[in-house]
C-alpha cells in the first residue's frame, strides 16, 4: 500500500507511508529498546490440527509491558520533537496500549496521562500506576473515553499518542512480524493476527508485504465489526461488543481499515468458548500465559474456517498479549462453575 498516511493526530512530522519499507525504519528506530520476542513451537499442538501445519508462536506476551503495544507506543514517542515531549504524551485505553505508554513515557522521562474506562482490568490498572503516570477514569463509552481524553488535553498540552489508529502506531506494531519472518527457521505459509482496533493486524500485513505469506485476522464473535465491515465493504464505526478478549472490544480504525481491506486475506471470527480453549491449551501444552486477546490468534488457527482453507506449510501466530487479572478465577474455571453451578 503506497498511499501517503497521514493522521490529524500529528503536529510536526508527516508519518512515513504506510509500507514494508516504513515497518523497517520503524524497527530500527526502537530495536535497542524492545525486546525481541522468541519465537516458541509445539509439536503437541501442531499435531492437533488436521493439517499438521507447524505452528510459530511469536510471543509478544512477553513483550515489555506485557504486550506488542509498546511496539507502537515506543515509536510514537521516537517521532515527538523535544518540544512535544516536555509537554507530555496522552492516551485513552482499555489497557495494554495505557501500559505500553506509560512505560515508554518512564524511560524517556516524559509524563504520561492516560484515560481509561472504569471497568478496565485491575492487573493494567495498577501497572499503569506503576510505571509513574496519571489516571483519569471515564464511562466505558468510546463517547466518554474522548470526552475525557479532550480534558486532559486542554489541562496538560501532551501529545496524543493513538492507540491503534496513528501511521506511526501501525508501522510501530508491524515490527512484530518483521522479526517473526526473521526468526522463523522457514519461510512461513501464512500469519494470523488479532483484531480489534487493528494496530496489529494492519503493521503484520504491511511487514508481509511482498514476502508471499497470507495475512489474517483473527476477532471475536461478540465483537466482530471488522469481519463485517470486510463483509460489507465499509467500516464499521460502532462495535457492540460482548467478548471476554477486552483488548479486542474497540472497532478497528480508519487507517487500519484501509490497510486490512487491501492486504488482509480475511478475517476469521471465533466464539469465546473456542478463545478461552486456545487460552487453556496454550497455558497447558505451552506453559505461556496468554490472555484472552492474545489467545485468540490460536483460536482461529484451530477454527474449521481456518482448516478449511487447507493451508500447507507453516503458519505464524503472534500471542498479542499475557496480561491477566490473577485475582479472579481463570476463564474455563468460571465456565466450569457457571455450567455447574451446584458443584462448587
Amino acid at each position: 500500500m503506497s498511499t501517503e498516511a497521514v493522521s490529524s493526530e500529528s503536529k510536526t512530522q508527516c508519518p512515513l507511508p504506510l509500507t514494508r519499507s516504513s515497518v523497517l525504519a520503524a524497527h530500527r528506530a526502537i530495536d535497542g529498546q524492545i525486546h525481541r520476542t522468541p519465537v516458541l513451537t509445539s509439536s503437541s499442538l501442531a499435531a492437533s490440527l488436521p493439517g499438521k501445519n507447524t505452528l510459530y508462536f511469536k510471543a509478544e506476551n512477553l513483550q515489555r509491558g506485557g504486550a506488542f503495544k509498546f511496539r507502537g507506543a515506543s515509536y510514537s514517542l521516537a517521532c515527538l520533537t523535544p518540544d512535544e515531549l516536555a509537554k507530555g504524551v496522552c492516551t485513552h485505553s482499555s489497557g495494554n496500549h495505557a501500559g505500553a505508554l506509560a512505560l515508554a513515557a518512564k524511560q524517556r522521562g516524559v509524563p504520561c496521562y492516560v484515560v481509561m474506562p472504569s471497568n478496565s482490568a485491575q492487573p493494567k490498572i495498577d501497572a499503569v500506576r506503576a510505571y509513574g503516570a496519571s489516571i483519569t477514569f471515564c464511562a466505558p463509552t468510546a463517547r466518554a473515553r474522548a470526552a475525557a481524553l479532550a480534558t486532559v488535553r486542554a489541562q496538560t498540552g501532551a501529545a496524543f499518542v493513538p492507540p491503534y489508529d496513528a501511521a506511526n502506531t501501525i508501522l510501530g506494531q508491524g515490527t512484530a512480524m518483521l522479526e517473526l519472518l526473521a526468526q522463523a527457521p522457514e519461510p512461513l505459509a501464512a500469519v494470523v493476527a488479532p483484531v480489534g482496533g487493528g494496530g496489529l493486524l494492519a503493521g503484520t500485513a504491511l511487514a508481509a508485504e511482498g514476502t508471499g505469506v497470507r495475512v489474517f485476522g483473527a476477532e471475536p464473535a461478540g465483537a466482530d465489526d471488522c469481519a463485517r465491515g470486510l463483509e460489507e465493504g465499509r467500516r464499521r464505526e460502532d462495535v457492540d461488543a460482548r467478548t471476554i478478549a477486552d483488548g479486542l472490544r474497540t472497532p478497528v480504525g480508519v487507517l487500519n481499515f484501509g490497510v486490512i481491506r487491501e492486504s488482509v486475506e480475511g478475517v476469521i471470527t471465533v466464539s469465546d468458548e473456542e478463545i478461552i480453549e486456545a487460552m487453556r491449551l496454550l497455558w497447558e501444552r505451552m506453559k505461556v500465559v496468554v490472555e484472552p486477546s492474545g489467545a485468540a490468534s490460536f483460536a482461529a488457527v484451530r477454527s474449521g474456517q481456518f482448516q478449511a482453507l487447507g493451508i500447507e506449510g507453516p503458519v505464524g501466530v503472534i500471542l498479542s498479549g499475557g496480561n491477566v487479572d490473577l485475582s479472579k478465577p481463570l476463564p474455563w474455571v468460571q465456565a466450569q462453575v457457571h455450567a455447574n453451578p451446584g458443584s462448587s
